[in-house]
C-alpha cells in the first residue's frame, strides 16, 4: 500500500512566521520517521484557496501560529479544500485566539480568569493596578506588558494606539505559571514554567536557554484538579480538537485561566511535545495519531453523510458565533466534518 501523502504548512504572515517554521520542520521531520507518510513541507504566506488546491497531500497539518494562521483564517481555507486536517475548525480557532472571548467562555463555565477589558485608544480603565496589558488577539507573548504604575500603563496602552489596536488590560497575577496540554481531550502531566525573565515572554519561550520547566510539579490536589477540570472544560467549550495548551497562574486563590492556543508550538522548546513525551507518547507517535484521527473522523463523517457543520454551501464559510458573554453557539470538540 502507498504511503499517505501529508502537506505540512508552515510559515504565514503573522508575528510568529519564524517560530511557525521550526515548529512544521519538526513535524514533518517526525512524521517521516514515524513511518507510513510521504511528507511534503510548504512554507506559505497567504495562500489563495486555488494555491492550497494545488498543494500535494491526501491530509493537511496545518502548524501556524497567530491570528490569521491559527485564529481561523487558514481554516476557513482547509474547510473549503476539503481534506481532512489537524486542528480546531474555523469557529474554536477565532475563539481560542481572542483572549477576550477565551474569557468569556471560561467565565460561563465558573472558571476562574482574571478580570479584564478590551480597551480601544482614549476610552478610560477603571482596572486597579498591577495590570497586563496586550494584544486580544496574538500569541507567544508578543507585545504583552506588565504594569505597576499610570507612566508604564499609559506607555502601553501609547503603542496599541499608534499600532490602531484595541488592548486586553488585566489584572496581574503574580504567582506560578503553570501550563495544560490537551491532547485529544486528555490532558497530559502539567508543566511549569520558571523563567529569570520578568515573566514567559516570547525570548524565554523560544531563545533563551535558562527557562526551566518542571514536570508534574508539586501542587495542592484541589488546585491540580482546578487546572484539569478549567483546561478540559475550556477546550470542550470552544470546540476544539486534537491539541490544544491552556495557560494558568497559580497564586494563593488558586488557579487563574489566561488563555488557551489551538494550535501550540511544536518546536524543541515547546511544551506540548514535552508534556506528551512525560506521558510516554513520543513526538513522531502524537504526530502520526493527530493525522490518522483526521483521516478517520473525516471518513466517519462522510459515511453518514454529515455535512461540515456551520458552512454555508455558497462561500465554504461558517456563520458567525453568537456573543460569547450570552447563549453561546460552539462546535463539538469532534468536529464532524
Amino acid at each position: 500500500m502507498a504511503d499517505m501523502q501529508v502537506l505540512v504548512l508552515m510559515g504565514g504572515p503573522d508575528g510568529e512566521r519564524d517560530v511557525s517554521i521550526k515548529s512544521g520542520q519538526r513535524v514533518a521531520a517526525a512524521l517521516r520517521e514515524a513511518g507510513g507518510f510521504e511528507v511534503h513541507e510548504q512554507v506559505i504566506d497567504r495562500p489563495t484557496l486555488e494555491d492550497i488546491r494545488a498543494m500535494p497531500g491526501d491530509a493537511i497539518f496545518p502548524v501556524l501560529h497567530g491570528p490569521w494562521g491559527e485564529g481561523g483564517g487558514l481554516q476557513e481555507l482547509l474547510e473549503v479544500d476539503g481534506r481532512p486536517y489537524v486542528g480546531s475548525r474555523p469557529r474554536a480557532s477565532r475563539a481560542a485566539m481572542d483572549k477576550a472571548t477565551s474569557k468569556l467562555f471560561a467565565r460561563a463555565a465558573g472558571i476562574r480568569t482574571p478580570p479584564a477589558r478590551v480597551l480601544h485608544a482614549g476610552e478610560p480603565c477603571d482596572l486597579p493596578l498591577p495590570l497586563v496589558v496586550k494584544p486580544v488577539a496574538d500569541g507567544s507573548s508578543l507585545e504583552v506588558h506588565r504594569c505597576f504604575d499610570e507612566e508604564q500603563l499609559n506607555a502601553a496602552r501609547a503603542r496599541f494606539d499608534a499600532a490602531g489596536q484595541p488592548a486586553l488590560v488585566e489584572r496581574l497575577v503574580q504567582g506560578r505559571e503553570i501550563t495544560a496540554s490537551i491532547l485529544e481531550r486528555d490532558v497530559l502531566p502539567l508543566i511549569e514554567i520558571e523563567t529569570p525573565q520578568a515573566f514567559y515572554d516570547y525570548a524565554a519561550k523560544y531563545e533563551r536557554n535558562d527557562t526551566q520547566y518542571r514536570l508534574d510539579p508539586e501542587l495542592p490536589d484541589a488546585v491540580r484538579e482546578e487546572i484539569v477540570h478549567a483546561a478540559r472544560t475550556i477546550y470542550e467549550r470552544l470546540g476544539c480538537r486534537d491539541v490544544a495548551r491552556a495557560d494558568f497562574m497559580v497564586d494563593a486563590d488558586g488557579a487563574w485561566f489566561l488563555e488557551i492556543n489551538s494550535m501550540p508550538g511544536m518546536t524543541d522548546h515547546s511544551l506540548v511535545p514535552k508534556a506528551a513525551a512525560h506521558a510516554g507518547i513520543t513526538f513522531p507517535q502524537m504526530c502520526k495519531r493527530l493525522v490518522e484521527r483526521a483521516v478517520v473522523r473525516l471518513r466517519s463523517a462522510r459515511r453518514q453523510g454529515r455535512p461540515r457543520r456551520g458552512s454555508s454551501t455558497a462561500n465554504g464559510r461558517e456563520s458567525p458565533p453568537a456573543d460569547a458573554g450570552g447563549s453561546v453557539a460552539t462546535e463539538t470538540s469532534d468536529g464532524a466534518e
